[in-house]
């Protein structure tokens, strides 16, 4: 896989751990194994732009005061929605 900071094709799938900022910005949060991108090239890890995007409508659309200082991304996409989806998102 091309890797999207140094488009050379030596990124590879992993899992890590990530600190995200809820929306109301009153906290942040850990996140473990979280999919994510690793480049042997330049030695960025990141997330693509779909799990930054699941992740980010997937904190807007539930109760995030349920949420301690961590959660697995597993746990975190099985909290139940208010919405079915981000309506904000056109």
């Amino acid at each position: 896989m091309n890797c999207e900071w140094c488009e050379k094709s030596d990124a590879f799938e992993i899992t890590c751990t990530v600190y995200w900022e809820l929306p109301d910005g009153t906290r942040a949060i850990e996140i473990t194994e979280t999919p994510g991108m690793k480049c042997t090239a330049c030695g960025m890890e990141y997330q693509t732009e779909e799990t930054i995007q699941q992740l980010e409508d997937q904190l807007l659309l539930i109760d995030t005061t349920k949420i301690g200082k961590g959660i697995t991304y597993e746990a975190l996409m099985a909290q139940p929605k208010f919405l079915k989806r981000n309506y904000f998102r056109f």
